[in-house]
C-alpha cells in the first residue's frame, strides 16, 4: 500500500477542494491518502506556516487560491521543492471565462453565500430533520421526496443527504402489522418511493445495530424468514401504490440520491405534462 500525504489548501472552507481531492483519488487503488486540509489560508505567511509541515512530510498539493499573488507564491515554493501542486479550479474558471466572455469575479468564498438558495437548504434540512422516521406524518404534503422502508435500510441518511442539496425529504418507517399514516396515500406533490434491501444484509446490520443497544438478540427484528417477510410486504405496498423502489443492498447513500433525484425529474416532467393537458381540455 503507497502511502501519500495530501495537502487541501483553500482561501475559504476548503470543501471544493477536499470534494474534487477525494473524487480524484477514488480513482487511484493501492494507496492510502493521509489528508492535511489547510482552510482559510488568506496570506504569505499562512502559506510559508503550512510549507514548514510540507518539507518535513512531503507529498501533493491541491489547491483553491483565487488571489493571483498567493497562487503564483504557492506555485513557486512548490516548484523548488519539486512538489505536484494542482489548481482544481484554474482550468475551469478559464475555460468559463472564455466561453462566458466574462471576468472571473476572483471573489473567495462566492459560494458561501448567504443566497436564497443557502436559507433553502437550511429549511429544507430542518424540514427533514423534524420529519425523520415518522414524525410530524400530518405535515408531509410540504415535502419534496417522502422515503418508504423497513428500518435500517438508510432511510435517514439519505434524506439528510438529500436534505442538504436542498429538498424537504421525510421518510416513513414500514413496520409489519402498524399502518402507514393515511394521509400519504393522498399526497400529489412528493415524489413516494420505497428503499428495499437484500434480506440477508438487513439481517446482518440489524444485528449490528442490536450489539450497539446489548438487546438480545432472539427477536423478530433480526430473524432472517421475519425480516424477508418484512421486506416482500413493502415491497407489495409499494408497487400497489405505484411507488418506485430502490434496492440500496450495493448502493452508497449518494449513489441512491442520484437515482432518486432521477424519479423526481421524470415526475416533474410527467406533471408538468399533465398540467398541460389538463389546460388544453378546459380550452
Amino acid at each position: 500500500m503507497k502511502k501519500i500525504h495530501l495537502y487541501l489548501i483553500s482561501d475559504s472552507t476548503g470543501e471544493t477542494v477536499s470534494s474534487v481531492a477525494k473524487s480524484a483519488m477514488a480513482q487511484f487503488g493501492g494507496v492510502e491518502v493521509e489528508e492535511h486540509l489547510c482552510s482559510f489560508v488568506q496570506t504569505i505567511g499562512e502559506i510559508d506556516k503550512w510549507f514548514g509541515v510540507i518539507r518535513e512530510k512531503p507529498g501533493i498539493i491541491m489547491y483553491t487560491l483565487v488571489d493571483k499573488e498567493l497562487s503564483e507564491y504557492l506555485e513557486k515554493m512548490s516548484k523548488d521543492l519539486n512538489i505536484l501542486c494542482i489548481s482544481v479550479l484554474s482550468r475551469v474558471i478559464s475555460d468559463l471565462s472564455e466561453y462566458l466572455k466574462l471576468p472571473a469575479s476572483k471573489q473567495t468564498g462566492k459560494q458561501h453565500e448567504l443566497t436564497q438558495e443557502y436559507f433553502s437548504k437550511v429549511d429544507a434540512i430542518n424540514y427533514s430533520l423534524s420529519h425523520d422516521d415518522g414524525q410530524a406524518s400530518w405535515d408531509l404534503d410540504g415535502a419534496d421526496i417522502i422515503l418508504v422502508g423497513p428500518s435500517r435500510t438508510s432511510k435517514s441518511p439519505t434524506c439528510l443527504y438529500l436534505a442538504y442539496k436542498g429538498y424537504k425529504t421525510a421518510n416513513i418507517p414500514f413496520v409489519t402489522g402498524c399502518e402507514l399514516p393515511q394521509n400519504l396515500f393522498n399526497l400529489k406533490k412528493p415524489l413516494i418511493l420505497g428503499l428495499t434491501i437484500r434480506t440477508e444484509i438487513l439481517v446482518q446490520i440489524r444485528k449490528n445495530r442490536i450489539l450497539t443497544l446489548s438487546i438480545k438478540e432472539d427477536t423478530s427484528y433480526v430473524d432472517s424468514q421475519e425480516v424477508e417477510e418484512e421486506i416482500k410486504e413493502a415491497k407489495k405496498l409499494c408497487l400497489e401504490n405505484n411507488w418506485p423502489v430502490i434496492d440500496v443492498s450495493r448502493r452508497s447513500v449518494e449513489e441512491t440520491a442520484a437515482l432518486i433525484l432521477q424519479y423526481l425529474e421524470k415526475k416533474k416532467i410527467g406533471d408538468m405534462a399533465q398540467e398541460r393537458n389538463s389546460l388544453g381540455e378546459e380550452r
